[in-house]
């Protein structure tokens, strides 16, 4: 079905996608932005693409559980060495976050350096496919979405710092093969920074709004407007925000 130049058959997967993706990033950002380790999706979402980068260049296949299985691996060794280095040097934490980004981040581009699509496997990594998801590959990812919710909202108190990063690393690593590296960082931190300044009762409801509707926005302009889907919704988000921060100065906000 097409609505002017929106076709709403491409959409709806695609906005399915991104509900996914918000259900547990918005909670997951609302504990990094409180941790304060901003850059830590960025960090993790680096090392599980440098995974799935490495099995491609080995010549598995783009869509096998080979490539998940490096994706996971290497995400959750991205995972443990933070843990390691939050208890040995935790005023430098976020220091090597960025640290560990930047490694990855050039690994990564020394492995596509003779790859002749190695441009094209990048822009993926980094904006995602999300226009391009179908419906039945989204069914196993939210089952996995789902039981990290029973866990975040049922157990948080008893997985601790290690279970933390364990779980983040899991959900990320999906995410990147989802939506791309930017969309994963702002689905994480713009909705838990828009609804920061609200009563702690508000928060997580005003976060799920502005990621929600952040995503129809970009969606909808992206296919109106011929755009990068990923980039469009990155920006519509970063819209949301600014127009939530003006709608709810702090004295507003406090009293919500």
């Amino acid at each position: 079905m097409t609505v002017g130049n929106i076709e709403i058959s491409i959409l709806w997967p695609a906005f399915l996608a991104g509900l996914l993706v918000l259900s547990t990033h918005v909670p997951l950002g609302r504990q990094v932005l409180a941790r304060g380790i901003v850059f830590i999706d960025l960090a993790i979402a680096q090392v599980a693409g440098l995974g799935v980068t490495a099995a491609d260049a080995l010549g598995f296949e783009p869509e096998g559980w080979r490539v998940q299985a490096a994706a996971v691996a290497a995400a959750l060794v991205g995972a443990l060495v933070l843990t390691w280095s939050e208890r040995k040097w935790p005023e430098v934490q976020e220091a090597l976050i960025g640290v560990l980004f930047v490694f990855a981040a050039c690994v990564e581009l020394l492995v596509l350096a003779n790859n002749p699509h190695g441009g094209e496997h990048l822009k993926d990594l980094l904006v995602g496919q999300i226009l391009w998801v179908s419906p039945a590959s989204l069914i196993p990812i939210a089952l996995l979405y789902a039981a990290a919710l029973i866990v975040w909202f049922g157990a948080r108190r008893w997985i601790g710092t290690v279970g933390f990063y364990v779980l983040f690393a899991l959900l990320v690593t999906q995410s990147v093969q989802l939506v791309g590296i930017y969309l994963v960082f702002a689905s994480l931190i713009v909705p838990a920074l828009a609804a920061r300044r609200f009563s702690e009762r508000w928060q997580l409801p005003v976060a799920y709004m502005v990621g929600v509707i952040g995503y129809v926005a970009g969606l909808l302009a992206s296919s109106a407007f011929d755009l990068p889907t990923g980039a469009m919704i990155v920006v519509a988000l970063v819209g949301v925000f600014a127009l939530t921060t003006v709608l709810a100065p702090p004295k507003i906000a406090a009293k919500a």
